[in-house]
């Protein structure tokens, strides 16, 4: 770390029976801790890994391996891109990404997968049994056959 800062920042450290150095100083309401550096605002976990580690590559973010956001202690951090860090997540769509499997447990994989409107995975097999049944019920109501109309 820079001489010029290296106090400040040390002072609003404190370890944790985790490991973790718990930033005391100003947190984000997300969670994040916040430091200035030469009156530039930036998030300490990235001031304390490029300072304690090295810089940061190109088009990576800093994933907190312990999950706990306030931790500046560099072990506990690591460059990754930004899916791996949400895959690691414990998010809505980390937990969607994750899944193998629809709800009914047939396969997410290439060919019985396909991508709706709004991107979400659907399956193939879900699909059709559910277009089979509207077709059932169409059906039993017009006491017509569809597909021989």
């Amino acid at each position: 770390m820079r001489a010029d800062w290296t106090d400040r920042f040390l002072a609003r450290i404190t370890d944790t029976p985790a490991g973790c150095w718990q930033w005391t100083g100003y947190l984000m309401p997300n969670g994040y801790a916040r430091f200035t550096i030469d009156g530039e605002r930036q998030y300490a976990h990235r001031a304390s890994y490029e300072a304690l580690v090295a810089p940061i590559p190109a088009g990576l973010v800093i994933d907190h391996l312990c999950r706990n956001r306030g931790c500046v202690n560099p072990t506990h951090l690591e460059p990754v891109t930004q899916r791996v860090n949400v895959l690691r997540g414990e998010s809505h769509v980390a937990a969607r990404a994750r899944q193998t499997a629809c709800i009914h447990g047939h396969p997410f994989n290439e060919a019985n997968t396909y991508r709706a409107g709004n991107g979400t995975r659907k399956c193939r097999t879900c699909r059709t049994a559910a277009r089979t049944r509207a077709r059932t019920r169409a059906r039993s109501r017009t006491g017509v056959d569809c597909a021989a109309a």
